[in-house]
Order: C-alpha cells, then sequence, then structure tokens
C-alpha cells in the first residue's frame, strides 16, 4: 500500500493542477492555443479545477450534486451518479427516471470493491428514447473502504470509459481524503487550542488582580484602565471563532497583556517591538504568539534581578511573514527545550510544546519553532509563516 500524501502536499499537487489551468486559461483568451491538443487540456484542468472545488469538503450531497455535471463533462457520458450507502447522492444528465435504480446497482460495488459493468440486458427501459442501456459502476474508496460508487450511464460501455471512470473514482478517492486530512488536522488544532485556553496561566492572571486591586485606592482611574484591559485580554483569548487570525488582532492581544505586565514589574520590564506594516494582515495561528511573550516574560525576566527587556519584532521575508520574540533572561538547557517540542517533558507544555504543534499541523514540519538559547544568555524563538497558505483563513 503506498504512502499517503500529506495535507500541506495534495494542497500543493492541487494548487499547481489550478495554476497550470489559469495560464492554460489565459491561452484562451489570447487565442495563443497551438493545437487542438492545447485546447482539450485546458478544458480537462478547468473542469478539475471545477470539481475540485465542489468536493473540498468531501463527498457530502451538495458536493456531489455540483460535482456530477463537471464528471460527466470529463466523462462524456449520457449521465452520471454517485450513490453511497446511503442511497443516490446526485445525478446529473438524462434519464432521471432511473435515479431511483442507482442504489441497486451499486451495492455490489460497495460490498466487493470491484468495478461492474452493466448492459442492456440488466438496465431496461420502457421508453424507447431513453439513452441509458448501460452503466459502469466503480468503487470510490476512503481510508481502505469503499464509501460511495461512481455510475456513468449510457447507450453503450467501451474499454476505454471503464478505464476512465475507474481512474475519476480514485480521483474523487483522494479528494475526500484530502478533505478528512483537512477536518483532521483542524480538529488537532481545535483540541490543542481548547488545552492551552484551559490552562492559560492561573498565576498570571492571580498577579494580575493582584496588581489591579493593589492600585484601586493609589490609583482608582489606572485601576480601571487595567481592569478593562485584563477584561478585553480574557474576552479574546476565550473567544469564539477560526484557528487563524490576523497578525495585527494577535499583536493587539499582546500589547494588552503587556500592559498587565508592566503594571507588575514597572520600570523593570522594557519592551520593544519592531513590525513590518506589511504583515499586519497576513494569518498566523490564534494565540500563537502570545505564550511565547508570556515565556519570555516568566522565564526570562520573572527570575531576573535588575530589568529586563523583551522584543517583538515581525517581519516581512520575501513570501513569508518571520515572527521572533527574545529576551535577555536567565535563558535554559537546550536539551530541556528539545524534549519540550519533542512533547518528552510536561516542563512549559502549554507555551513552546502547544504553539509549535500547532505550527507544524497547520503549514508542516519545517515551519516549527527555532529556539536559540543556553543558560545566562537568554532565549530568542522564531518562527515562519507563508504569506499565503490554502485553507488558511483568519
Amino acid at each position: 500500500m503506498s504512502t499517503p500524501l500529506s495535507t500541506p502536499q495534495l494542497a500543493l499537487i492541487i494548487a499547481a493542477v489550478l495554476a497550470l489551468a489559469i495560464v492554460v486559461g489565459r491561452l484562451v483568451r489570447r487565442r495563443r492555443f497551438v493545437s487542438p491538443v492545447d485546447r482539450a487540456t485546458y478544458q480537462t484542468l478547468h473542469t478539475v479545477s471545477l470539481a475540485t472545488r465542489s468536493l473540498r469538503d468531501g463527498l457530502t450531497p451538495e458536493g456531489a450534486s455540483r460535482a456530477t455535471r463537471h464528471l460527466r463533462s470529463m466523462l462524456g457520458s449520457e449521465a452520471v451518479a454517485i450513490s453511497d450507502t446511503g442511497g443516490t447522492l446526485a445525478w446529473d444528465g438524462a434519464g432521471t427516471h432511473h435515479r431511483g435504480d442507482v442504489p441497486r446497482h451499486a451495492q455490489p460495488v460497495l460490498t466487493s470493491g470491484r468495478t461492474l459493468v452493466l448492459t442492456d440486458r440488466e438496465i431496461t427501459c420502457g421508453d424507447p428514447d431513453c439513452p441509458i442501456r448501460s452503466g459502469i459502476f466503480a468503487p470510490i474508496v476512503a481510508d481502505d473502504h469503499v464509501v460511495a460508487v461512481l455510475a456513468a450511464y449510457g447507450r453503450s460501455t467501451s474499454a476505454g470509459l471503464v478505464r476512465a471512470t475507474e481512474e475519476l473514482a480514485r480521483w474523487i478517492s483522494t479528494q475526500i481524503e484530502l478533505a478528512e486530512l483537512g477536518r483532521q488536522r483542524t480538529r488537532v488544532m481545535e483540541a490543542e487550542l481548547r488545552a492551552l485556553r484551559a490552562q492559560i496561566s492561573p498565576h498570571f492572571i492571580y498577579n494580575c488582580l493582584a496588581a489591579i486591586a493593589s492600585f484601586v485606592r493609589t490609583d482608582p482611574d489606572r485601576a480601571r484602565e487595567l481592569l478593562l484591559e485584563f477584561a478585553d485580554f480574557t474576552r479574546y483569548a476565550f473567544r469564539r471563532g477560526g484557528a487563524f487570525t490576523p497578525l495585527r488582532d494577535e499583536l493587539q492581544n499582546i500589547e494588552r497583556y503587556l500592559a498587565l505586565e508592566k503594571a507588575r514589574f514597572g520600570d523593570r520590564l522594557l519592551v520593544q517591538l519592531t513590525i513590518a506594516p506589511e504583515v499586519l494582515s497576513v494569518s498566523v495561528p490564534f494565540l500563537a504568539i502570545q505564550p511565547l511573550v508570556e515565556n519570555a516574560v516568566r522565564h526570562g525576566i520573572e527570575g531576573k534581578a535588575g530589568v529586563g527587556h523583551v522584543s517583538i519584532h515581525a517581519a516581512d521575508v520575501g513570501a513569508h511573514a518571520e515572527i521572533t520574540i527574545e529576551d535577555d533572561g536567565s535563558g535554559s538547557d537546550p536539551d530541556t527545550i528539545r524534549a519540550v517540542l519533542a512533547g518528552e517533558s510536561g516542563r512549559d507544555s502549554v507555551g513552546l510544546g502547544n504553539v509549535d504543534a500547532r505550527l507544524r499541523q497547520a503549514y508542516g514540519d519545517e515551519y516549527g519553532l527555532v529556539v536559540e538559547t543556553a543558560p545566562g544568555a537568554g532565549t530568542r524563538v522564531s518562527f515562519r509563516v507563508p504569506k499565503f497558505a490554502p485553507g488558511v483563513l483568519p
């Protein structure tokens, strides 16, 4: 059995196909086709791109209904249907009165997983003008199970049409697996995010409330401002929304967090932000930066005598945005950090480990955290995110 492609790999394949379709489409508009083969290539790629959009959420009734029209165009058959264990999901083309027969025709394929060809001996019709006289039924497989059947109906069958139907069924299987991988990725990221929200440092919350309380009598206006910052910070952290957010929103919440920490540390905490305006609209995983800043304050500044510095940089680096959080605190043992990132240590699992895992789930293993540290030398944590990534929306 072949090794399944990862979500980023499959997404890149689809993006490449769509990009090629766009290029060929431009040639169509400029009437620069060299041969009929070029025109046929364009038509095929364009139809594939349309069908891909219809199946992006998997084999739902709505998606199947939209996709069958494009599938029929690719096969050139009189009608195309998709059926699963629950019945006919979609039918497109002539002979709609045969739609109710599809589950019966498809049942042997759902059971055996083998392509079935029926002729006019098995498919009969009282309408002499009906073109439905034969059918090809190919299995659609996901996770090694037959989940649905692609049916191509027409006047007759051929070996070429059988092969084309089987290949198209395999392509649909790939789209279903891609959609499921996307859902799994989303579920894992949501679970990681719930864990992060559930474990927002009680120590931080207690210290915030204590700092606010200390201003109630001496500076009521300051206490009120801090209370509003705390309310906005927690509202953002526990908001209902997607797994991604614009960088500008993440930075705004970090400013709230730092305002609360400065109320506690006073002049001992100095912060520098250097942000390239070009990357403010880039989508980043929700709550990906704040835990890293909290780490810099907790492990870098809290245990240090004197003034501590924390710097936050967001740079425009070609096709990526690069975010860096650096402190001049006590630093850490590199082996300990490696264990945290590998999930082999319970220390700081809500900070570095959680963010690293979500970055890799979202963009691929090459987009994990890069941590540079040593005892007594401070810590520098950086990561990159693509400015544009398939399926990543705020």
